[in-house]
């Protein structure tokens, strides 16, 4: 990587990118940004690359999870725990269920842009640029909202240093206490309306703390009990953000994009020759890459080629979104390219991208029977083509929307309008993915 450096992207074809009309304030507030300081630490991000190097040996799972898009105007103290929340209940079901330890990730502190199909959309004959998240422009549809902001770049930093400080004081104040998130648990399965299939495992868990703590093993003597990590991520669309907060390693002179822990490079901007794969070959964080299903081995092995030259374990994360009626044909190819190329890598489902469609209601949903047969045979790929199926990647909340139809609550089309918040594309509920938690749990155990 002699020749690499964080601005060598500029040479390259960037697709996604906001046309700014104000370049002056643009280089403005990249030179604020790269003043500021980093938002995680080379330290932290090493310790993920060693934790997915696990994962990708079979020894771990990983659960990445979050919004769609975060929001300037719904960012707040409640929201942020409800989504820690729920994902260290998922993870405690995760663990318990597949006796595997479970890396937390959440798409959090700085999920703030979305590549889209299209520059523009016409809403009633009227044509404007399209909304590409709150690190870009304004969700309302008229043409002042519409026009990329260099200053929301300056502001998705603050809003992502503010959720940062939440989670470190979650983390370590208690509120990962693993006595309180089974009971959490517990509750979430007394009134399911599948309450027995759960009910056995949350108990278990019960009856395994009971037994740890007539042991003197209690959240007072064991500090792991009551603590946790949650590394942060984000899809890392906007080139002009991320280089502007790229750091220098003191320690070790590598260099870290330290706007997230893990950042990840979408199904739109993975081209071998464009400015998103030149930007990540140089870093030093764990990154992912999205594959579709039109994805082929050649594009896959030159990734692999591109952005983990070294075959290192834990670099490099394949996030597949294929469908779930795809996922048969599509996949089995690019595990054998893999398999048979010896690449170290992590496997992960996002089951979420390729089941999306509209409802008869007008509104943007999937279907939780969707979701959960992606992943299902994900695993049976994985497994029966030799490989660890590794992990889970989820467009979820910690709330109470209705946003995704199915699962145990039976969300039907009429009943989305009810909690239609999402800024983009519809997101799974609390109880949906403690739903999936359970029926992930079981594959894992079961080794499919």
């Amino acid at each position: 990587m002699t020749n690499w450096t964080p601005d060598s992207w500029r040479a390259k074809k960037a697709a996604q990118q906001p046309n700014y009309p104000d370049l002056q304030a643009l280089e403005k507030a990249e030179q604020e940004l790269a003043a500021w300081p980093p938002l995680v630490f080379a330290a932290e991000t090493r310790e993920l690359r060693k934790n997915l190097a696990d994962v990708a040996m079979g020894k771990a799972f990983l659960l990445q999870g979050g919004d769609c898009a975060e929001s300037f105007d719904e960012i707040s103290a409640p929201s942020t725990r409800d989504l820690f929340k729920v994902i260290l209940q998922m993870a405690a079901v995760l663990t318990f269920g597949g006796q595997k330890p479970v890396i937390k990730v959440g798409r959090l502190a700085g999920q703030f842009a979305k590549p889209r199909s299209a520059d523009t959309e016409t809403i009633d004959g009227v044509e404007l640029p399209s909304y590409r998240g709150d690190m870009v422009n304004g969700i309302d549809f008229t043409p002042e909202a519409r026009v990329p902001d260099p200053r929301r770049l300056v502001q998705g930093y603050h809003q992502s240093t503010a959720t940062l400080n939440l989670l470190r004081a979650f983390a370590s104040g208690g509120l990962a206490d693993l006595h309180e998130i089974n009971k959490w648990n517990l509750g979430f399965v007394e009134s399911s309306p599948l309450r027995g299939r759960y009910e056995q495992m949350a108990h278990r868990i019960q009856e395994a703390l009971q037994f740890m703590e007539v042991l003197g093993i209690t959240s007072d003597t064991m500090p792991t009990l009551r603590e946790t990590t949650l590394y942060t991520s984000h899809e890392a669309l906007l080139l002009n953000y991320e280089q502007a907060l790229v750091r220098t390693d003191s320690l070790t002179g590598l260099q870290y994009a330290c706007s997230a822990h893990m950042l990840w490079i979408g199904e739109r901007t993975r081209q071998l020759d464009g400015a998103h794969v030149e930007f990540f070959k140089g870093l030093h964080n764990p990154i992912g890459v999205k594959l579709g299903p039109t994805a082929s081995t050649d594009e896959l092995l030159g990734l692999c080629d591109a952005l983990n030259p070294e075959n290192d374990a834990g670099r490099l994360t394949l996030i597949t979104r294929m469908g779930a009626d795809q996922v048969e044909s599509g996949l089995p190819k690019l595990v054998d390219a893999i398999q048979r190329e010896g690449r170290q890598v992590v496997w992960s489902c996002d089951p979420m991208h390729g089941n999306t469609h509209k409802a008869r209601s007008g509104y943007k949903t999937r279907s939780f029977d969707k979701i959960l047969a992606e992943i299902r045979s994900f695993f049976g790929v994985l497994t029966s083509h030799g490989a660890h199926p590794g992990g889970i990647h989820l467009e979820m909340t910690g709330q109470h929307v209705t946003e995704c139809t199915g699962g145990a609550y039976q969300i039907s089309d009429e009943d989305l309008a009810e909690r239609y918040h999402t800024q983009c594309d519809p997101r799974l509920n609390a109880d949906q993915v403690l739903e999936l938690a359970f029926c992930v749990a079981d594959l894992m155990k079961n080794g499919h």
